[in-house]
């Protein structure tokens, strides 16, 4: 995964854009806008966008169009309650995408073992203290994906910040942050304090058209390019 950790290593944050739809025209935006990564979907309903995405095979023109249209890393979600089975994962893995990306609860055993792509697993706040184990059994990248959904979209508060910076402190390993709260460009100092690698930025801060996501994720990347 030595692209993916470069990118990490280097940059003093990523910025990731989580499309609210396999739309090659929002990943352009996404790019035009700064990002470093793109990130994908199949298999599930986005609960922030409202967006349901299929299976590899009704999504593969849209993330084949994706993966030409642009020159950074672009992720996959692979699913949530129903997951890629291993004939998808083949396909995936000869698609060109830099990792996957799953809930732990969700993620399958033995996609850990298979899988050669690099693996983000998201975490939900009752089971943080599993992450040294997640990491002994081959996660790359930790989503602190810690925010309940009755409380997507709310203002960032001081218990949020508490509970990024608990899991820095946990891991060595890149930690992403994605904007289930409504996360804005001027507390992204306060994010890097905490110790996070990325900030993943979707449809709750950035809206779904291509207008809205290239302008938003510009106030992103300059506020960035400030630390």
């Amino acid at each position: 995964m030595t692209e993916i950790v470069d990118i990490f290593a280097e940059n003093n944050m990523t910025l990731i854009l989580s499309l609210p739809a396999n739309d090659p025209a929002l990943a352009r935006a996404a790019i035009a806008g700064g990002a470093d990564m793109v990130k994908t979907h199949i298999h599930l309903k986005h609960q922030a966008s409202g967006t349901g995405f299929g299976n590899l095979e009704e999504e593969r023109q849209a993330l084949l169009s994706i993966l030409e249209a642009v020159d950074v890393p672009v992720g996959l979600v692979i699913g949530a309650a129903k997951t890629a089975d291993e004939a998808e994962m083949d396909e995936v893995e000869s698609m060109g995408f830099a990792y996957i990306d799953a809930y732990a609860h969700h993620l399958p055993a033995w996609m850990m073992a298979r899988s050669r792509l690099p693996r983000m697993v998201a975490v939900e706040e009752r089971y943080i203290d599993l992450i040294p184990q997640f990491e002994n059994l081959g996660m790359d990248m930790v989503e602190a994906a810690v925010v309940p959904h009755q409380e997507y979209g709310l203002p960032l508060n001081l218990y949020d910040l508490g509970i990024y910076g608990h899991i820095c402190e946990m891991t060595d390993l890149p930690v992403v942050v994605p904007t289930q709260k409504a996360i804005r460009p001027d507390e992204i100092a306060m994010l890097a304090d905490a110790g996070i690698s990325a900030l993943m930025i979707g449809a709750i801060v950035t809206g779904s058209t291509s207008d809205s996501i290239e302008k938003v994720t510009a106030e992103y990347r300059q506020a960035i390019d400030k630390l």
